[in-house]
């Protein structure tokens, strides 16, 4: 699972396109003439092409937002979070190996988000049309009723693409990033863009944190921790490493995953039986992994593939280096006298623990 469907945008990405051994999940930025291959404006692509901005732009929440180490741990408990709805999550293990590609899942989840965020519009438009061509070809079947459907059904895309908008914005604004209520609610518009490339219309996607809560509220009496559920819970508590491996995913792995629950509602703890801290404490945990992540330097942690933030201000301008410790300023303007504040969360703190 992970960012746009049921089994997730990143799921989809796990399905290898029939037609060109292609990932479906891929985001591909290179060939095709989406993208230059990292190094500016000489060669290919013509300059005005060069000059492309993507879907968002230097000037959104998104390209400074989504620049930030902690996006990882926000991804994490977006998956989480997207396991607790039944229809959904059965989407992903029925059509996927999960335990055995999680990983690989994980990793085409960062690239289509890189992708769509950094990457030119054609780069972007063809990411999800590659998305969408997938998850018109896959179905689940519910185990009870005996019900096959699509996995590309509006409520589930929906469902997953909420869940992780509210994750990347819950956890950057409680491990430290300033933003503006004003702010908030234009990162939440901003990812209709997103909702509409897997298929969505975008005019049936919240627009404003709002929104957003008003839907988990209407839609949490149909999540549930089932089997599925407790599998993807498995998985992320203890995933599968090589023997020489197993010290560090005790040490590192197991802490970056409990942290990423921590930071879940108190409905989905609720949900999957397993207390959190208070929320003061894992807000200091949070802003602790916050601080620690962010001293690597970004120059360092954007050489990592597939390079999407060099790419894009190769292309652009070094002018448009993301940061979003900037936002901070931009606040009072947005929001006017006493509103450019810290929250602690997307829209969870408005949430309700079922019962």
């Amino acid at each position: 699972m992970g960012g746009t469907d049921p089994r997730s945008e990143q799921d989809a990405c796990g399905e290898r396109d029939s037609r060109g051994g292609q990932d479906s999940r891929g985001g591909d930025e290179s060939g095709g003439g989406g993208e230059s291959g990292g190094g500016g404006e000489s060669g290919g692509p013509s300059r005005e092409r060069a000059a492309d901005p993507g879907l968002f732009g230097p000037g959104s929440i998104t390209w400074q937002l989504h620049s930030d180490p902690m996006m990882w741990i926000a991804g994490i408990r977006a998956l989480y979070l997207q396991a607790l709805h039944p229809r959904a999550v059965r989407g992903v293990i029925q059509n996927s190996d999960f335990r055995k590609d999680a990983w690989g899942r994980l990793r085409r989840t960062a690239h289509f988000v890189g992708t769509i965020s950094y990457g030119t519009t054609e780069a972007a438009e063809r990411a999800g049309a590659r998305v969408r061509r997938i998850h018109r070809l896959l179905t689940a079947t519910d185990p009870v009723t005996g019900e096959r459907y699509g996995v590309d059904e509006p409520a589930l895309l929906l469902w997953v693409h909420c869940a992780e908008a509210d994750s990347y914005l819950h956890v950057l604004r409680r491990s430290g990033i300033v933003l503006s209520d004003a702010q908030a609610d234009r990162y939440v518009a901003e990812h209709r863009v997103g909702a509409r490339l897997v298929g969505l219309d975008p005019d049936q996607v919240p627009g404003t944190t709002a929104e957003l809560a008003g839907y988990f509220a209407e839609v949490l009496p149909e999540l549930e921790c089932g089997p599925e559920a407790r599998e993807v819970d498995d998985f992320l508590r203890r995933p599968p490493a090589h023997p020489l491996l197993v010290p560090a995913r005790e040490l590192l792995w197991r802490r970056v995953a409990s942290l990423a629950y921590q930071a879940l509602p108190p409905f989905a703890h609720a949900l999957y039986g397993r207390a959190a801290p208070s929320p003061e404490a894992v807000t200091h945990r949070l802003t602790a992994a916050g601080k620690l992540l962010r001293r690597i330097p970004a120059r360092v942690r954007w050489q990592l593939p597939p390079k999407h933030i060099l790419r894009a201000t190769a292309r652009l301008g070094p002018d448009t280096r993301p940061s979003p410790y900037t936002l901070q300023g931009r606040a009072a303007i947005l929001d006017g006298p006493g509103r450019a504040q810290r929250g602690d969360g997307g829209d969870s703190t408005r949430w309700r623990t079922p019962g």
